[in-house]
């Protein structure tokens, strides 16, 4: 297969992008840096035709959203609309609500829910995705709760966007569940996992104790087109950390090419 594509998920830069101006400027900004792949999320309000005409001028393939759950709920044809402009054809969603994830009855509610809406997602072309946190690793009746998100979806309408950082978080092993998801999976976060005065905490890529290269390996196995870099709380400038990030991974992908 074609290498893979690497791209910066903008929630790890969010602070820059809660207006119009810090919106353009971000990506101005991520496209000297090199990246050409981009997941737009957690952004401030913006005219959706702006947005896309920076997305055009800038050649920048933006390879999924994170996007409100309430969205999704109450404006799913201009969110496809939307999609359409940023030549974007996969809606994701961030996370399951609280509300749903005490128990099997929230979960079988969040996914009555989510079904339809997957399902006139698809009917547009496009595929919904949903990212985990770690809540998705406990279990409910002796099955963990991301296996039964996997077992109860439809492939063709319900994809995923795997968090490395969280699976582990979750007591898991990321490269297994990428391998898992094998046809499920356009777009895999790489986030590293760090233990810093004896607590987890969010790393650059290659900083921390996560096993990526594994990880990078696995997704060209499950034949994986985008691995984007993520990192939720940065100890400096999140600019230079996706920098990092972004040199470290790049050499890893060399490595494994």
């Amino acid at each position: 297969m074609p290498g893979i594509k690497l791209g910066a998920q903008l929630y790890t830069v969010r602070e820059f992008t809660q207006t119009p101006q810090g919106i353009e400027e971000t990506l101005r900004k991520i496209k000297k840096m090199g990246f050409d792949v981009i997941q737009i999320s957690a952004f401030g309000k913006i005219d959706p035709q702006r947005l896309a005409a920076l997305v055009d001028e800038l050649e920048l393939d933006v390879c999924v959203t994170h996007t409100p759950l309430d969205r999704l709920q109450n404006e799913l044809d201009q969110v496809i609309e939307e999609h359409r402009m940023l030549h974007c054809d996969q809606i994701g969603l961030g996370g399951m609500p609280e509300e749903y994830r005490s128990s099997k009855e929230g979960l079988e509610a969040f996914l009555s829910m989510i079904t339809p809406i997957a399902q006139q997602i698809h009917n547009a072309g496009m595929t919904f995705a949903y990212h985990n946190h770690n809540f998705e690793f406990e279990k409910f009746d002796g099955k963990l709760i991301f296996d039964q998100l996997i077992e109860h979806t439809n492939p063709d309408c319900f994809q995923f966007i795997l968090d490395t950082y969280w699976v582990q978080a979750g007591g898991c092993d990321p490269s297994a569940y990428i391998r898992k998801l094998k046809g499920r999976m356009k777009v895999c976060h790489f986030k590293d996992y760090a233990i810093c005065k004896g607590q987890p905490a969010f790393a650059e890529i290659g900083v921390g104790n996560l096993d990526l290269a594994q990880a990078y390996r696995a997704c060209q196995e499950a034949g994986v087109p985008y691995i984007v870099i993520e990192q939720d709380v940065c100890p400096r400038d999140p600019f230079d950390c996706l920098r990092v990030s972004y040199e470290n991974l790049k050499r890893l992908a060399a490595q494994a090419e």
